[in-house]
């Protein structure tokens, strides 16, 4: 198991939204997700700034790289887009973070 960290950035005034879609988070992109490998996906917002910092355990035979083929995945981006920044296909901008201390 290896910890994947990352930061997002949600558009101004976009917080409550952004959480009630993900309250709402579609079973067959759960699903989509656990099955490529990934659990204990965690999100946390800085409410001033709207940064988002996600943390997910990924499997050693996690399928990742996969996901920007699912029809789900991609249909999440779009529905998800007007929201955050995103690049030219609705994918989330991502900023990866290393981990500097750990306390086990």
């Amino acid at each position: 198991m290896s910890v994947h960290a990352f930061r997002m950035q949600l558009k101004p005034g976009q917080i409550a939204e952004y959480r009630r879609r993900h309250d709402e988070i579609w079973p067959d992109l759960a699903r989509l997700l656990k099955d490529a490998g990934i659990s204990d996906y965690r999100i946390f917002v800085d409410p001033q700034t709207g940064a988002l910092f996600a943390v997910l355990t990924l499997a050693p035979d996690n399928r990742r790289d996969e996901l920007p083929g699912a029809a789900v995945m991609l249909r999440w981006w779009d529905y998800m887009a007007d929201l955050m920044e995103v690049d030219e296909t609705n994918r989330p901008r991502e900023w990866p973070l290393h981990e500097v201390f750990h306390l086990p």
